[in-house]
């Protein structure tokens, strides 16, 4: 796996969501290095970790585990946003006894159907081998989808090459397991760990109806939201989620 880490102190592993790399994380990575070993990590087909064609939540969670054993780290803070809020969550679910703290930016431990189909169709008709350009890329992607945030967002994932351009990630693996990305946590008891789940106030994946549940399984989670921000709250208002985030880091 690759990773990154900087600074010093109690660690803090921080995983990306679908289609991200650690590289989404650096600067607010760096903020936080203030007070933390801060380690950036590329989840298993993304940014520059290792391709594999088995993908879900056992596996990433595995994936963790063996980088904390690796890196000696003990008492570790998790952070992770969506997929890597999953992530997170099922590796303390295995694991509770390793974990000090755990924050789950925009996501929940419910089932969530499938709703990537566009991105992925856009992704995949998209002639990587052929590009001249990324902003020959950028405009074709501009056909499918129209934000211009989730367009930069998702471009991060071309690379150059001595052949034109590829992906970064393994678009193939992500694609065929596509429906491990939205199952749900698996769990057998409470995990009784302090848990913030902060999530943006105009994003639908935690839902006020979901926090009921949620308690069930986190008996001391917290609940915060960003109001002006979608689901990527961390890169919409990056000022506001390092404040409170810091804030349940340091209570």
């Amino acid at each position: 796996m690759n990773y990154k880490s900087i600074g010093e102190g109690q660690p803090l592993i921080i995983l990306h969501g679908l289609f991200g790399s650690l590289d989404n994380w650096l600067t607010l990575g760096k903020r936080y290095a203030e007070k933390y070993q801060v380690i950036l990590v590329d989840q298993r087909n993304h940014g520059k970790s290792f391709h594999d064609g088995e993908f879900d939540y056992t596996l990433m969670a595995q994936d963790l585990d063996a980088l904390i054993e690796h890196m000696n780290l003990e008492n570790p803070i998790l952070l992770g946003h969506s997929m890597g809020g999953k992530t997170v969550m099922q590796y303390t679910a295995f694991h509770p006894e390793k974990v000090h703290k755990l924050i789950v930016a925009d996501i929940g431990p419910k089932y969530y159907p499938v709703h990537h189909e566009t991105i992925i169709k856009a992704l995949k008709s998209m002639p990587v081998k052929t590009l001249q350009s990324r902003e020959e890329a950028e405009e074709l992607l501009l056909k499918d989808i129209q934000d211009f945030g989730t367009r930069s967002f998702l471009l991060k994932n071309l690379k150059r090459t001595p052949e034109g351009f590829d992906w970064k990630m393994n678009l193939g693996g992500i694609s065929a397991n596509i429906e491990e990305v939205g199952k749900p946590l698996d769990y057998y008891l409470p995990i009784e760990l302090p848990t913030l789940f902060i999530y943006g106030g105009q994003s639908n994946y935690i839902l006020d109806e979901d926090k009921e549940d949620i308690h069930e399984i986190f008996p001391q989670a917290e609940f915060t939201s960003i109001p002006d921000s979608g689901h990527w709250l961390h890169a919409d208002n990056p000022d506001k989620f390092f404040q409170l985030t810091s804030h349940f880091l340091s209570s």
